[in-house]
């Protein structure tokens, strides 16, 4: 009787844990959008979102971030493609070929350590292999190393997927006597939900990232004309206008920080809801 009593007190304490650190965390959420919300809308109009900066944009001119809109959405496609094509096969040999293996544990554990790597180090090795190279500051080299900072993320996630598909599914597909390279189209099929949420979350990491960038994709007013041509962001953007002196210039950085925040709870919604959305027919 006294052990049943205990039990219920812990998991009435530990509900009331999980409830606080909801509203918590909620509370943080709510916290950041309000703030950046009531600073940057007073900067907010329809000429920051459809123009290109002027000459004196950043002197309190006129003008906006059109070209640091355009270079984050161009940046976060191109390196989440690039890191897609690298993480999904690696994923799916893991689950397909690799298994339990010490290679499946090897190659988990490096993952886990690129996701812990600060993405001013991936800048910083960025800026080397351009040196190396004889790269310049471009949209491609921007994309190929947002790429690793993204990598990890997108794997480590449809990893996490693919582990929830049930093991009785894999053994009756090979019980109907296909190879296990066959079985690769039943995974995707079946982890497709999960897939697009990782693909989403990923490009929802590099397009806020703005170590890597700096040292890579440069900065420049045009809008993108290329791969090889230096590109805008919106996280440097931000930081440019806010160390302007001028007060204005920072009204305007806090709104390139409210549309960028605004671009990222579109695509986390937008992930839920393709989420349940492709989910239905999954067989859990």
């Amino acid at each position: 009787m006294e052990h049943n009593k205990r039990r219920k007190l812990i998991d009435k304490s530990m509900r009331w844990v999980l409830r606080f650190s909801i509203a918590g965390a909620a509370a943080v959420l709510l916290l950041i959008v309000g703030i950046v919300t009531w600073r940057g809308m007073g900067g907010l109009s329809w000429e920051m979102i459809s123009q290109p900066p002027e000459g004196s944009f950043y002197l309190g001119g006129g003008g906006g971030v059109l070209n640091a809109i355009l270079g984050s959405l161009a940046l976060a496609t191109g390196a989440t493609l690039l890191a897609s094509v690298i993480a999904v096969p690696v994923v799916l040999f893991i689950h397909t070929y690799a298994g339990k293996s010490r290679l499946a544990g090897a190659l988990r554990l490096a993952l886990d350590v690129m996701w812990g790597i600060p993405s001013i180090v991936y800048g910083a090795f960025g800026f080397s292999l351009m040196i190396l190279v004889g790269l310049r500051a471009s949209l491609l080299a921007g994309i190929v190393t947002v790429a690793f900072v993204a990598l990890p993320i997108l794997a480590r996630t449809f990893d996490e997927v693919l582990m929830l598909v049930p093991k009785e599914l894999r053994e009756s597909t090979l019980a109907l006597g296909t190879t296990r390279f066959e079985m690769l189209g039943m995974l995707l099929r079946q982890t497709l939900p999960g897939l697009f949420t990782a693909v989403l979350l990923a490009f929802g990491r590099a397009i806020g990232d703005g170590a890597a960038p700096m040292f890579t994709a440069g900065y420049t007013d045009r809008l993108p004309q290329g791969l090889s041509e230096p590109i805008a962001t919106l996280p440097l953007a931000i930081f440019f206008q806010l160390s302007a002196p001028f007060k204005e210039v920072q009204t305007r950085a806090y709104a390139s920080a409210l549309i960028l925040t605004a671009i990222i709870l579109v695509i986390s919604f937008l992930a839920q809801y393709t989420s349940r959305r492709l989910g239905r027919n999954v067989i859990r």
